[in-house]
């Protein structure tokens, strides 16, 4: 098996205890009213907790897809979440599984910064990602992103 790991940053003008709500507690809930295209999530396994398996289905070219998502930790405290990609088509066939380890900090002017750091396990060693793979994952995952803060600064109460 194989390990491919970057880290990256996003900043935003949202709170980071208003972000990591919206991310994480209420995710399954708001991410829907923020992203047209999503439909809706079922948990397969699990209690919401670590272990936690969901059925994440949205529209996608005309038809419905779906990705696994599986939590790996939750850190209310420090907020800080981590979740794995491991099925449906987010996942490319070279690829075990997609780790997201995330965490909010403060950010300017009472925003935040998020830091991730994504790890892809594949099947082989040799089997690394593409090029295209990454771009196309970090423009979906940025995407998400702008789609939650868009919506958290058009509804300023909620919280």
């Amino acid at each position: 098996m194989g390990v491919f790991k970057f880290e990256e940053e996003n900043t935003s003008p949202v709170a980071p205890a208003t972000l990591y709500k919206a991310l994480v507690k209420d995710a399954d809930n708001l991410i829907p009213k923020a992203v047209d295209s999503f439909k809706g999530v079922e948990i397969l396994e699990g209690n919401g907790g670590p272990g936690t398996i969901k059925k994440i289905s949205f529209l996608e070219d005309g038809e419905t897809k779906f990705v696994l998502h599986k939590i790996e930790a939750i850190d209310e405290a420090n907020l800080g979440y981590s979740y794995s990609i491991v099925g449906g088509v987010a996942l490319p066939p070279t690829v075990e599984k997609i780790t997201f380890d995330s965490k909010l900090v403060a950010g300017p002017n009472g925003g935040s910064i998020g830091k991730v750091t994504v790890t892809f396990q594949t099947k082989a060693d040799n089997a690394l990602p593409t090029e295209d793979e990454l771009k196309i994952g970090k423009a979906k995952g940025d995407a998400l992103f702008k789609a939650i803060e868009a919506y958290l600064l058009a509804n300023p109460h909620y919280n």
